[in-house]
């Protein structure tokens, strides 16, 4: 199955949009073992959402027992259920093919978040492969986004737009080989993210900051769902990890992505409503 296959799968199987970032840091955790903890909130919720993202970065952190950890975790996630590795790759075409070995051939994950700003030889590597995908950096859920993102570059027509909608037309063309490029565009930002949508109808989103950022739940599931009612993928991490640091913090991770789940729904057929009037 291609990474789209089974985000549909479970997407439909979970009645679910929802995202569930696994983020560990020990200092937050209620026990030691990194893989004990991301083992549990995935036994809690796999029932609850359409897709895993293990984030490289609080796994690097831990050295050879993070790596260790994050090959665990990724083995954790039942079969069906995609995994989609945030390590947001990018560099020269020979060092991102063997990013890419290692997201996709080592650690075993459906797809990764890459960086283009190296241009297309920089996302190439990671579109080889047709069963897995990659989700290009378009607009970023940080509040400094905009010193790069909005810099007018010229368009097609002659005019200009900004950087984040040069991307997603580039996404588009690179979409066109093997259908397995999707985009990441944050909830903190609907208003572009309505833009990027309307560019790209067809790409699936990877929607950050729901959760402890702050972004606008309701007012992204309006603008960001495809034809079809779907597309979007909204990721929380710490509101859904560390809603307890008590015994129960498997139990209280999934009654906060099982509030999410639902709001998001609600929020789903909202936005289907109102596209199909």
């Amino acid at each position: 199955m291609t990474f789209r296959d089974k985000l549909l799968d479970t997407s439909s199987r979970n009645h679910s949009l929802l995202c569930i970032g696994l983020d560990p840091q020990p200092g937050r955790m209620p026990v030691q073992d990194v893989a004990e903890f991301c083992r549990a909130i995935i036994e809690a919720t796999s029932d609850l959402v359409c897709v895993y993202k293990p984030q490289i970065a609080f796994f690097e952190a831990l050295g050879l027992d993070g790596w260790r950890a994050l090959k665990a975790t990724i083995e954790a996630v039942p079969d069906g259920i995609p995994v989609l590795l945030d390590a947001k790759r990018g560099d020269i075409a020979s060092t991102a093919e063997a990013y890419a070995t290692a997201c996709f051939d080592v650690l075993g994950a459906d797809a990764v978040t890459v960086n283009a700003y190296l241009g297309s030889d920089a996302v190439e590597p990671f579109l080889r492969r047709p069963e897995r995908s990659a989700f290009v950096l378009c607009r970023t859920s940080n509040a400094s986004a905009p010193e790069v993102q909005d810099l007018a570059t010229p368009d097609e027509t002659g005019g200009s737009e900004p950087v984040y909608m040069r991307v997603a037309t580039l996404a588009n063309t690179w979409n066109s080989a093997h259908g397995n490029v999707g985009l990441v565009v944050g909830a903190t930002y609907p208003a572009e993210l309505a833009q990027v949508r309307e560019r790209c109808p067809e790409l699936p989103i990877l929607l950050p900051g729901i959760g402890a950022q702050g972004g606008d739940l309701e007012g992204s599931v309006a603008v960001g769902l495809d034809a079809d009612g779907g597309g979007l993928m909204l990721s929380a991490s710490r509101a859904v990890l560390y809603a307890s640091s008590g015994a129960d913090y498997a139990e209280a991770a999934r009654a906060a992505a099982l509030d999410l789940r639902d709001a998001i729904n609600a929020a789903r057929t909202e936005g289907s409503t109102a596209q199909d009037g």
